[in-house]
């Protein structure tokens, strides 16, 4: 259903009442929003843990050294996009200032829903890369 169609279904289910149709868009950037969190912390352990074991990871072997490098550098480019592109605040007033706006928001809320699932399979990328590095490592056979 496209941004418009979504408006109109919205206002007939809630009868015009323009405040609850904000409180539904609103709990659904509350979706977006948390979830975005959720993927800077997984971005957050993944920094962490390399500053204790990365060190040993890539003196592991080229495979485990490069795998690393190119896991944290990802990682770090999908950081950039979640904190540049999910969670840049635009408020709700900002996007409706009458019914007729509300088609504005719903597109803006999918906007950033597509640009939540590109920042995920970034992050994936980057956390699969990582973990190639871990597992050179073990499969390497350096003693800790």
């Amino acid at each position: 259903m496209d941004a418009a169609n979504e408006a109109r279904h919205l206002m007939v289910l809630y009868e015009g009442d323009l405040s609850r149709c904000l409180d539904v868009l609103t709990r659904q950037f509350g979706v977006l929003q948390s979830r975005s969190q959720l993927l800077l912390t997984l971005a957050t352990i993944t920094l962490t843990i390399t500053g204790f074991s990365g060190p040993r990871i890539a003196a592991s072997g080229e495979l485990a050294r490069w795998s690393l490098v190119i896991g944290l550098a990802v990682v770090l480019i999908s950081v950039i996009l979640i904190l540049l592109g999910t969670l840049r605040i635009r408020w709700m007033t900002q996007l409706v200032t009458d019914p007729g706006s509300l088609a504005t928001a719903i597109a803006y809320r999918d906007r950033k829903t597509r640009m939540y699932l590109f920042q995920l399979s970034v992050l994936v990328v980057g956390l699969s890369a990582y973990v190639l590095a871990v597992l050179a490592y073990f499969v390497s056979g350096v003693p800790a």
